[in-house]
């Protein structure tokens, strides 16, 4: 396979984002993987097996080298369940620098590579029934610049490999990868490359994306550098182990690098195709999963560092296609077609000095080296072959391999067939025609939710339209075709329903007939006649008001507006009851004062059954003739609801008027002689709501001797009540106030002082 370099974005990038102080943490470590190979069986039945592990790190890492020895450890039981069988040390076998082979047409290759240590072992295990072996590597940690995981730096790798019951009762051997994906991979230019593994039984592989382990951790301090978050894990911790902390959304076990269309692999091919599109160091893991039959024997982890980079190729071969078959393998498919334009989408153009188009017609060769997009007539259906040359016999050549196939025509089309005034399904019937062998029917009837994969289906119309009918049609070739046609269903409906069924009310009735009939629309012609004289017309659901009593017949007639034609009566629909009149009266109307404030209320309605008082803002009661004493003074109002046996209702409301009485009475002497009774000259009464108090009191010269604003003070006989006391003989007093409602009321009179 042929891999383009593109220019990077600076040979100092890759130098510097592998550059990391040499520390215990090998943060350096880009992948790995673990396999095994059945060897033979001993006398006791135990078998013997050769374990490879790969373990890869860059080249200008820094840090500590390989493990040598590694810390090995095998595991007995299932994944979530097991025990510690031995922890071992193993020596690296060979360590190998892979360094990519620069492609031609390709500025700028950074100095970039990546080492490879190989450990080999091996071990004889006793073959378990319903128990795995687990052989496990742990190292702490990855390269701190990786895109993808969160805290890559803190972030260690578990290389495991399982040795299920049934690959051991099989004497099975686990698959093994062809090839080292490729070091450095150009950003915005498609991505080719087999990832492709062999299995020495040929036994079934299924290829994914799937996530590396976690494995190990920053923790660079005895005794914690020899735990399951050390370093150094001694021995390796079992599983289960926690995938790699991917960095989400953008980023995921599947969808490891983003791109566009998204970088991913072939489940049965393991050809991994994309268009990376962000640059950076991203780590990608792959599973490849072993059948024999329905048995799973195995599973082989392996996971990479993908470097993605600025590169500029000189010269590359591309054009536009349906799919791609492989590297520079382009697929396009032309269905009842036989003439192609081929679109030319290499690059880069200014170095393509001369290209040349191929294609094997079968019974001759078309060739183009004029048109920089290739227009060909293929003689009839079939698969044929070509290849795009772009300067050819020069040192900076590409070249694209093109297969062509041109399937028969494909004709949808259908008929349908229905009653035209009745509210019934539609009956459809594919009339649809192609030598390709037609086995997919896709109908959307022109409503929400109309839709139908069935080759001659039937479909009610919620509603009535002009409704545009498209059938899309596909073939085994998976070419298409699809055709439109207007379905005209505007029938009546097969019964005429309105709501309400029966209505019995009082007048004046405004009552909204719902009519229920389906299908119309507005587009119907619907006429009404309501009983009492007056009609409507296209009015789906109208509102009457019916003046009189009386009892109605309602009728409707529905046309469409394609001519069909339904009509119903409905007898004495509406029945409407003279509205009630509300009345009443109260005793006493008049002289109502907060000491006479009980009223006694008679109803004098007319056509009532139920009676509802509110009296103002005091409270309420359901009885016909009430009697109420109101809590406070002021003007009242009295409502009255009158409610007709069929629920009508009238009102009325009245107004009473309490006035708040004052009343005040002063005295016309008193004794200031100290015996406790009559020492103190003030006024009594009742002044609720009373303002503005002020009383004040002079003796004969005109001297003002007392004076309050305090309706309660009393007046002692001196002189304003501290003073001396003031001599036996007639005073005058002045009491003023504002009364509840705002009227002045004054009171003038004598108060004999007597000792």
């Amino acid at each position: 396979m042929q891999v383009y370099f593109h220019r990077f974005f600076a040979s100092i990038f890759l130098v510097a984002l592998f550059c990391v102080p040499g520390t215990l943490l090998a943060r350096h470590i880009i992948g790995g993987e673990i396999t095994y190979r059945y060897i033979s069986t001993n006398a006791n039945g135990d078998n013997r097996y050769e374990f490879t592990m790969k373990i890869y790190r860059d080249c200008f890492g820094g840090g500590a080298g390989f493990d040598n020895p590694a810390e090995m450890a095998i595991y007995r039981g299932t994944y979530d369940n097991n025990i510690l069988l031995s922890g071992f040390e193993i020596f690296t076998q060979s360590i190998t620098r892979l360094i990519p082979v620069p492609p031609p047409c390709v500025t700028q290759l950074p100095s970039v590579c990546v080492e490879e240590a190989v450990y080999v072992f091996e071990r004889t295990l006793p073959v378990l029934l319903n128990e795995s072996y687990f052989i496990v590597y742990q190292r702490c940690c990855r390269n701190q610049t990786i895109k993808n995981i969160v805290a890559p730096g803190d972030i260690g790798a578990t290389y495991m490999i399982e040795l299920t019951p049934a690959a051991q009762q099989l004497k099975n051997s686990s698959p093994t990868f062809n090839s080292f994906p490729p070091i450095i991979i150009c950003g915005n230019i498609p991505l080719v490359f087999d990832h492709a593994a062999t299995d020495p039984e040929g036994d079934q592989i299924f290829y994914s994306f799937c996530s590396p382990l976690e494995g190990g951790g920053p923790i660079l301090n005895p005794p914690g550098l020899y735990g399951c978050n050390g370093a150094v894990p001694t021995p390796p911790c079992g599983p289960p182990f926690d995938n790699v902390p991917f960095v989400v959304p953008n980023y995921g076990p599947s969808n490891p690098m983003g791109g566009n269309p998204q970088v991913n692999i072939n489940n049965l091919s393991g050809l991994i195709t994309g268009t990376p599109t962000e640059l950076g160091q991203f780590v990608v893991g792959v599973c490849i999963q072993e059948f024999r039959g329905a048995t799973l024997l195995s599973t082989v982890r392996r996971d990479f560092q993908f470097n993605v980079a600025e590169c500029t190729p000189t010269v590359l071969a591309n054009i536009q296609s349906d799919s791609i078959a492989g590297p520079k393998r382009f697929v396009l498919n032309s269905c009842g077609n036989n003439t192609i334009t081929f679109q030319n989408q290499s690059v880069q153009q200014s170095n393509i000095t001369n290209f040349e188009w191929r294609f094997n017609l079968k019974t001759s060769t078309f060739v183009d080296n004029t048109n920089w997009n290739a227009t060909v007539t293929f003689p009839d259906t079939g698969s044929y072959s070509g290849v795009l040359y772009l300067n050819p016999g020069k040192p900076c050549a590409d070249t694209a391999t093109i297969r062509v196939n041109v399937f028969p025509e494909i004709n949808a089309d259908f008929e349908f067939d229905y009653d035209t005034c009745v509210a019934g399904p539609v009956s459809f019937t594919d009339l649809s025609t192609g030598e390709g062998g037609i086995n997919r029917w896709s109908w959307n009837f022109g409503v929400p939710n109309g839709t139908s994969t069935a080759q001659n289906p039937d479909f009610l119309y919620p509603i009535p339209g002009n409704h545009p009918v498209n059938l899309r049609v596909l073939d085994k070739n998976n070419c298409s075709d699809n055709t439109t046609k207007i379905v005209n269903w505007f029938p009546v409906p097969p019964l005429i329903i309105l709501q309400p069924s029966r209505y019995v009310g009082c007048a004046p009735a405004e009552i909204f007939l719902n009519n229920l009939s389906t299908p119309i629309d507005s587009t119907y012609r619907i006429e009404w006649d309501f009983g009492d004289g007056k009609t409507a017309e296209n009015i789906i659901s109208p509102t009457h008001i019916y003046e009189n009593p009386g009892i109605y017949t309602v009728q409707v007639a529905i046309t469409s507006p394609i001519g069909c034609y339904t009509a119903d009566t409905f007898p004495n629909l509406i029945r409407v009851e003279p509205s009630p009149i509300a009345n009443f009266t109260f005793f006493p109307d008049s002289l109502l004062n907060q000491f006479n404030n009980t009223v006694q209320f008679t109803d004098l309605s007319v056509g009532a059954n139920r009676w509802n008082w509110q009296f103002d803002r005091f409270g309420t009661t359901t009885k016909q003739n009430p009697i109420f004493t109101f809590p406070d003074t002021g003007r009242m109002k009295i409502t009255l609801i009158a409610t007709h046996p069929q629920g009508c209702k009238d009102s009325l409301s009245k107004y009473l008027d309490i006035v708040p009485e004052i009343r005040w009475f002063m005295p016309n002497a008193f004794t200031p002689n100290g015996d406790g009774q009559n020492d103190g000259f003030f006024g009594k009464g009742y002044l609720d709501g009373v303002t503005n108090f002020t009383m004040t009191i002079w003796n004969r010269w005109g001297e003002l001797v007392f004076e309050t604003t305090d309706p309660t003070d009393a007046w002692n006989g001196r002189k304003l009540n501290t003073g001396d006391m003031s001599p036996d003989g007639v005073y005058v007093y002045l009491v003023t106030f504002t009364g509840p409602r705002g009227d002045r009321q004054e009171y003038k009179g004598y108060a004999t002082l007597i000792q």
